[in-house]
């Protein structure tokens, strides 16, 4: 009876779980701000959370406004993980589907279930216009008067100085990586040639040479 339960709790707790990917993104949510839990099959951080992730997943099934939702990185989602930037799972963000934000608050249940009560809620955004400020509605009225060829051009730019910046970046630790290991070589070489050389010995000479003047004077 206990193992028939325990099955039967796992199935209701993925019964409301939600996996998103490209063609079903949209349609999942519109209207809605999200929490995302991107992640991979593999990864052990990711399993240990599972439970309470669908149980929160759960908890927000019936939400006209929240959405809580699976991405799973090494399959159907993995264009949502590239284009946000994932490098490490799970990989948890929330906000407007299309800004999404980084969360950095507890992964346990109570803490994600606090996070969802009291900071998912409807934000400022073009399908909510009207819990903007007069300067945010302004700034959205500005880009909504654009033209498609110009939203295009301005997302373009963004993403290229984006990619710019990484690329500078990883450019930049290898350059660090060659330096450190060439400093590494010089110092374990000079350790090396210092050692043969007969710092131990010298070492142990002077050692000695105290020792005995030690000895001369207590006598």
């Amino acid at each position: 009876m206990k193992y028939t339960a325990t099955i039967l709790s796992l199935f209701v707790a993925s019964a409301g779980a939600i996996e998103l990917t490209p063609d079903n993104w949209d349609a999942e949510t519109a209207g809605k701000v999200i929490l995302v839990k991107m992640f991979a099959p593999w990864c052990g951080h990711c399993k240990q959370m599972k439970p309470d992730w669908d149980k929160l997943m759960e908890e927000t099934n019936d939400s006209s406004t929240q959405l809580v939702a699976d991405v799973d990185c090494t399959a159907e989602g993995k264009p949502i993980c590239e284009s946000n930037g994932v490098q490490g799972f799970p990989t948890i963000k929330y906000g407007d589907p299309s800004d999404l934000q980084d969360y950095d608050g507890g992964r346990d249940f109570d803490s994600l279930s606090k996070f969802v009560k009291e900071e998912l809620k409807p934000m400022c955004s073009p399908t909510n216009i009207d819990l903007c400020d007069d300067e945010k509605k302004a700034e959205i009225e500005k880009i909504q008067a654009m033209s498609d060829a110009d939203l295009e051009s301005k997302i373009s730019e963004g993403e290229k100085k984006m990619e710019d910046a990484e690329t500078k970046f990883n450019e930049g630790v290898e350059e660090l990586q060659v330096t450190y290991e060439k400093l590494m070589k010089e110092k374990e070489d000079t350790q090396a040639e210092v050692k043969a050389a007969g710092l131990g010995l010298i070492k142990s000479v002077k050692a000695a040479r105290a020792k005995a003047a030690k000895g001369s004077d207590e006598l």
